[in-house]
């Protein structure tokens, strides 16, 4: 009878430790993915930041803001951009080649030689903003407030579709 009991003592140790190995195995899965599907940042402050050259592409930086930083050739390609504030940031030749700039806060930014092709800028606040030399084909520019000697010198420029959304930028800075 001490034999049985001996026995069953050992075969719920056992059973125990194999579902404790199976409880870490799996939450270290868990936590293994979301480090490696997820390459966010929640709603980082990047304020008054010297960044330059620093590459955000693919990333979700959602929220965040960057007043006053210095973001001169950086790559925001891709990247989900959606509702962040670049106030006053200088953005001279920075990559924003498909980001999502939707309700962004660009006011008095420099884009001076940007890439913002297939950029989608819908609802973004962009006065005072300067674009000398930028590349917006295929950016939707849709309900953008922009100063009209800028939306001018944009639709000298303008051509293309953007792919995500389907619209003409021609269209979406109402150029003649």
């Amino acid at each position: 009878m001490n034999s049985r009991l001996d026995n069953q003592i050992v075969k719920s140790i056992v059973s125990l430790l194999i579902w404790g190995a199976i409880c870490i195995i799996a939450i270290g899965a868990i936590a293994i993915s979301n480090l490696v599907i997820a390459p966010s940042a929640l709603a980082l402050d990047y304020n008054k930041g010297s960044l330059v050259d620093t590459d955000f592409s693919g990333r979700d930086l959602t929220d965040s803001s960057f007043n006053h930083a210095n973001l001169r050739n950086s790559n925001f390609s891709h990247s989900n951009l959606n509702g962040i504030s670049l106030f006053a940031a200088n953005l001279e030749s920075a990559n924003l080649e498909g980001a999502d700039l939707s309700n962004v806060t660009l006011d008095s930014a420099r884009l001076t030689r940007a890439n913002l092709t297939n950029a989608v800028l819908e609802g973004a606040f962009m006065a005072n903003t300067k674009f000398d030399g930028a590349i917006i084909d295929g950016a939707d520019f849709t309900d953008v407030l922009l100063r009209r000697d800028e939306q001018d010198k944009l639709c000298k420029v303008a051509q293309g579709t953007n792919p995500t959304t389907g619209r003409k930028t021609r269209d979406t800075l109402f150029c003649p």
